[in-house]
């Protein structure tokens, strides 16, 4: 187990963007994405770290955007660390296996969310108007039920606070009908071959979410790629409709803080051993089944 990186800083190198759980360095004509050790819930970063979760998150997603590159191409440039630029060189240690070296692309502001089982919001959005992101659902679902067909239910990408459930629609009025029906068309056939994979490894893929971006005038995946920080993983063997599962995914961590009681609102509670080491077996239990690897 590797020491727990919370914060990463790379003298000389120029930072581009700090995210929850991400750095992002300016290379000029590329990206570095650095992926640390922090974990969030509800929105919030909290302050205790999860050992080797940023090479575990990095690996899944390399795996990913391999599995799916037919599908739909991605921003990986390089993720060998021996072969960086030579000013990346002093940091070769720090940046070994969570790390990648990605090409620059113009963001599109949606979270593209998918969802094949019910789960989540988007059960608790059902429970109250039968709907999702004003797609009409069955009636007489339960919690944890797989849906007829998965389902497209987009959010707005919020720099602070929540994203926020939005229709189809309105991310046609947003990024325009053509961009609109290709990253639907592209997050619903991604899903689909990953669960048909990760089906066969014993694992139910219930939702996940993918983020695009425009290199030129091609669209391209970005950012990671059905990970247990953006997917909601669950044993097939335990699998039961109408309870909440058990998961390979951050649900456990969210689970004790909604048992705690916090109100969601910063600063998020310090983490105790016990939740830390459950997350990271859940996080690399994944990781091993997925890519069929042992230890990270």
């Amino acid at each position: 187990m590797s020491e727990v990186l919370l914060e990463i800083e790379l003298p000389g190198i120029k930072a581009f963007k700090k995210g929850k759980v991400r750095n992002v360095f300016d290379l000029g004509d590329s990206l570095l994405l650095v992926a640390s050790d922090r974990i969030s819930a509800f929105d919030s970063v909290m302050p205790t770290g999860i050992p080797d979760k940023g090479a575990i998150l990095t690996q899944i997603s390399l795996f990913w955007f391999d599995f799916t590159k037919s599908i739909i191409k991605n921003h990986i440039i390089e993720a060998d660390v021996n072969k960086y630029p030579k000013e990346l060189l002093p940091f070769k240690d720090k940046l070994a296996k969570r790390s990648v070296i990605g090409k620059k692309a113009e963001l599109i502001p949606i979270e593209c969310v998918v969802r094949g089982y019910l789960s989540g919001s988007g059960w608790k959005d059902y429970q109250k108007t039968g709907s999702i992101c004003g797609l009409k659902l069955p009636a007489g679902l339960k919690e944890s039920s797989k849906l007829p067909e998965p389902i497209f239910t987009p959010t707005t990408k919020a720099e602070e606070g929540h994203d926020l459930n939005i229709t189809f629609a309105q991310v046609v009025d947003q990024v325009g009908e053509e961009t609109a029906n290709t990253i639907k068309e592209k997050t619903l056939k991604a899903y689909q071959s990953c669960v048909e994979f990760a089906d066969k490894k014993g694992i139910i893929i219930a939702d996940t979410k993918f983020e695009f971006g425009f290199v030129g005038s091609e669209i391209i995946i970005i950012d990671e790629m059905l990970t247990p920080d953006s997917s909601r993983f669950w044993p097939k063997d335990l699998y039961k409709v109408g309870q909440s599962q058990p998961s390979y995914d951050k649900q456990f961590l969210r689970d004790w803080l909604e048992s705690i009681g916090w109100n969601k609102e910063p600063p998020a509670p310090k983490l105790p051993e016990e939740v830390v080491q459950k997350t990271r077996a859940k996080y690399l239990e994944a990781y091993t089944k997925i890519t069929g690897k042992g230890a990270i």
